[in-house]
């Protein structure tokens, strides 16, 4: 194991011993819960029916026509008030034409537009289209092109390898977390076993294989498990059951042998460790700079300044955790307002209690990390007399470099 800093063979010996074994436990973990394809949901498609196909088509006529939408809808919600359309696509076997409601047709529809739409044929009766979507797919992978090539200009090989990093986020996800938890796995033990071992390649892969990123590894390794244990516990004493929105009715429906409970906790580890990757990182790094800049500092000292650094950067992430959670419930907090609800009243139903819940787990989890990795970073940084022995390292021409670095 590499550090950025005076040899330490001993140390770095040590601690490659503990994160491969480490690793053996995660990967051991992931065989032994890797779900069997047999126990996977397939074909709970609901527009994957006999006869329903998905097909591309180009929107070449929008008429819109009065359809007495408004008021209320049949279960007694507010109904969209407004036009629908007919709708004129063209697709690769003819024409289709289909019918919006007002609400879709309200978003905006116009010639032109590339769409989705189900071709409904069933046996024996004329064939139906209905609209399903946007088709999304030139957009979205044009900014993902521009984000990439964004991110290996600005941060080169560590952007490169920051990419590779959330490509295996996504198989692992794709591929172990999101099937276990489908297949009836446990979805906390799941999330957390999946966590290390993403966490465990993402930090090496992105920050280098040295001492001190190991730190910040073990740092978020602790983060993971007193996020996971604090989800698991506020889970249950809130009641919060998983079914809090008609997806997650669909999702019962489809899936009768998920856990969403545990889900619900499952969540709260993996929705938290972006932020905690980073927090653990920034930690690390501040303790090995403090210590470049004054190698005598002793480490009650050096834990006392880097917990500076850590109270201004915990501050910035729990609004940053506030704010993702904010962004991704907006449309619950305007209905909220709309119905002149007060939030202490909506704060206590299903969908919200999730998110606040969600947010304060995930934040506690950030707050104990910080303390947690800053201790492990001062434990294993350079000592002072390591640090002025390789103070200065001769130039192949005879002159002094500057600090060795850490």
């Amino acid at each position: 194991m590499v550090d950025h800093g005076p040899p330490r063979r001993g140390l770095a010996a040590t601690l490659a011993v503990i994160v491969l074994g480490i690793a053996a436990m995660a990967i051991v973990a992931m065989v032994v819960l890797w779900p069997d394809s047999t126990k996977v949901p397939r074909d709970a498609n609901p527009y994957g029916g006999q006869g329903v196909t998905t097909v591309d088509a180009k929107v070449t006529g929008v008429d819109p026509f009065d359809c007495n939408s408004g008021g209320q809808g049949p279960d007694g919600l507010p109904q969209v008030k407004g036009d629908c359309a007919h709708i004129t696509a063209s697709t690769d076997d003819g024409t289709a034409t289909f019918d919006l409601d007002a609400a879709r047709y309200k978003a905006g529809i116009k010639a032109g537009d590339e769409v989705k739409i189900l071709r409904i044929a069933p046996k024996g009766q004329a064939v139906s289209y209905e609209f399903l979507d946007f088709r999304r797919g030139l957009p979205l992978t044009a900014l993902a092109a521009i984000f990439s090539v964004l991110v290996v200009v600005v941060a080169r090989w560590r952007g490169l390898f920051a990419l590779v990093g959330i490509a295996v986020t996504m198989l692992a996800l794709t591929k172990f977390i999101l099937p276990a938890f489908l297949a009836g796995e446990s979805p906390l033990l799941v999330a957390m076993v999946g966590s290390t071992a993403i966490m465990i390649v993402v930090l090496y892969l992105a920050h280098g294989v040295s001492i001190r990123t190991t730190s910040a590894l073990f740092g978020t390794l602790v983060g993971i498990g007193l996020t996971g244990l604090l989800g698991l516990g506020a889970t249950a004493w809130t009641n919060l059951s998983g079914v809090g929105s008609e997806n997650d009715q669909v999702l019962v429906a489809s899936v009768p042998g998920i856990h969403l409970q545990g889900v619900v906790a499952a969540t709260m580890v993996i929705a938290g460790l972006g932020v905690l990757n980073d927090v653990t990182v920034t930690q690390a790094s501040a303790v090995w700079e403090l210590r470049a800049v004054q190698p005598t500092m002793r480490g009650a000292q050096l834990f006392a300044s880097a917990m500076r650094i850590g109270r201004d950067h915990i501050a910035s992430s729990v609004y940053t955790l506030v704010f993702a959670y904010a962004g991704s419930a907006m449309t619950i907090l305007l209905l909220i307002t709309a119905y002149q609800q007060s939030l202490g009243t909506m704060a206590t139903t299903e969908e919200i209690g999730t998110e606040i819940v969600r947010t304060i787990v995930g934040a506690i989890g950030l707050v104990l990390a910080v303390p947690i990795t800053t201790a492990f970073a001062v434990l294993m940084a350079p000592s002072g007399e390591d640090e002025q022995e390789e103070a200065y390292v001769p130039t192949r021409r005879g002159s002094h470099a500057g600090p060795a670095g850490s």
